[in-house]
Order: structure tokens, then C-alpha cells, then sequence
């Protein structure tokens, strides 16, 4: 009975600290409202297919053949966080300058638009057909990530 107990509560503490580090890296990146949630969701969405793409289409214009490549999937991956390492300057940004999430929001809205346009190419590789709205939502978020009528 201890031992499970035991397990229990050492399961327990990894899933605080976990938490406590999410809470934090959250808090750093501006609050987990819903553009970080969209961006951290295109991201994901951007990597996986890239991946999917390297196996199984052997098209990935990362590698020399196509075909999947550890080191270029590690590169893409630190590229998606530094990516979050951007954000993360433009809440510094924001608080320097006092302007109110104005810088973070822009640069959110960006690089969804770039992870979305990022998306819409992978998913042409793949043979799958886009409505052109999807293509105009990215298009128009690019536009609103350069335009000063962001609202919050």
C-alpha cells in the first residue's frame, strides 16, 4: 500500500511542477489567451505535416532527397521556438513601450499567418484542395498583423 501511495504522490508533484512550468512560460508569452493558443496550434499543425510529408510524400525541400531527416526535423523545431523566443521579446517590447499588447498581438497575427501559409503548402503537397477562404483568412490576418486597428 505505501508503495502505490508513494507512486501516487510522486505523479502527483511531476504533474505541479509541470504545471508551475507551463503556468510560467504561459505568463512569460503574454497570458494563454487565444492568439497564443492559434499560434501554438499552427505550429504544431506546421510541424507534424512537415513530417508527414518527409515520410511518407519523401517531398520535404529540408532534405537533399526529400525523405525525412532527423537533424532537418531538430532544425524545424528550434525554429518553431524561436518563433515563441519572438513573442517572448514582444511582451518585453510591450511592457518597455506601454502599449498594451500591441506589439505581441502583431507579431502573433504574423506568424500564424506564416505557419498558415505554411500549412496551405504542405497540404498541396499532400494533393489536398483548400477552399479560398482558408487562403483569404491567412491573407487577411497577415494584413491585420501590419495594420495599427488591432483590437484587443
Amino acid at each position: 500500500m505505501d508503495k502505490i501511495n508513494y507512486s501516487k504522490a510522486t505523479y502527483i508533484s511531476a504533474l505541479t511542477v509541470f504545471s508551475a512550468i507551463g503556468a510560467e512560460i504561459a505568463n512569460d508569452l503574454g497570458g494563454w489567451d487565444a492568439a497564443l493558443v492559434m499560434l501554438i496550434r499552427v505550429i504544431a499543425i506546421d510541424f507534424v505535416l512537415g513530417i508527414v510529408i518527409a515520410l511518407v510524400w519523401h517531398c520535404s525541400p529540408k532534405s537533399e532527397d526529400g525523405a525525412f531527416e532527423s537533424s532537418a526535423s531538430l532544425k524545424g523545431l528550434f525554429r518553431k521556438g524561436a518563433i515563441l523566443l519572438i513573442v517572448y521579446i514582444a511582451v518585453q517590447l510591450d511592457m518597455l513601450t506601454h502599449s498594451n499588447g500591441y506589439i505581441r498581438t502583431a507579431v502573433i497575427l504574423f506568424f500564424i499567418a506564416n505557419e498558415g501559409f505554411s500549412i496551405i503548402e504542405n497540404l498541396g503537397i499532400m494533393g489536398i484542395p483548400l477552399p479560398p477562404v482558408i487562403k483569404n483568412a491567412f491573407s487577411a490576418i497577415k494584413k491585420q498583423s501590419g495594420s495599427r486597428n488591432i483590437k484587443h
